[in-house]
């Protein structure tokens, strides 16, 4: 049956290595639903966040492909109960006094306000961003951009740190 995953790969930041990455996916015929890139907090560390929906062997077999890639350091991989999970969306909407009581009542943030639109920021689950864009459809929405999932675990425990620990050869840098 499947299921959503969210799928975090530590790596050294290698040029080519998002694309060996996403060729797993393309190989396996699964779906990308979201994907981040960014530093983690460990220094020479990039961390990559991907959503998918699959099946719980499908996943593992695309974790353990995923690990092999030489500049890999550790893949995990989660369901949506183990993390806390946001994305952030921005809203460029026409200018419209209105708006204000759906602004405080959302808990949107104004990013800039021009004679003709205003952009609004709204960080949230996908279904509180998705819902907000419904809201402000009537109100004529010029652009609407919602970013890929980033995510943390809830445990106390830094799995990667963990790794590193125990592992202390698997770092080149």
């Amino acid at each position: 049956m499947e299921k959503e995953y969210i799928i975090t790969i530590f790596s050294e930041n290698k040029v080519g290595l998002l694309n060996q990455i996403t060729i797993v996916f393309t190989y396996r015929d699964v779906n990308i639903e979201s994907l981040t890139a960014s530093e983690s907090s460990i220094p020479g560390i990039y961390k990559y966040t991907v959503v998918v929906h699959t099946d719980p062997e499908k996943v593992e077999k695309l974790a353990k492909q995923i690990e092999k890639k030489i500049d890999v350091l550790k893949v995990f991989v989660f369901t949506p109960d183990e993390l806390v999970l946001q994305e952030i969306a921005l809203y460029k909407v026409a200018r419209n006094k209105n708006i204000e009581n759906l602004v405080r009542d959302q808990h949107v943030r104004i990013l800039e306000v021009d004679n003709d639109y205003i952009v609004l920021e709204k960080t949230g689950h996908k279904k509180e961003t998705q819902a907000l864009f419904e809201l402000l459809k009537p109100y004529g929405v010029y652009q609407f951009v919602r970013s890929g999932l980033v995510a943390v675990i809830k445990s106390k425990r830094e799995l990667m740190t963990e790794f590193l620990k125990s592992n202390p050869d698997s770092m080149s840098i």
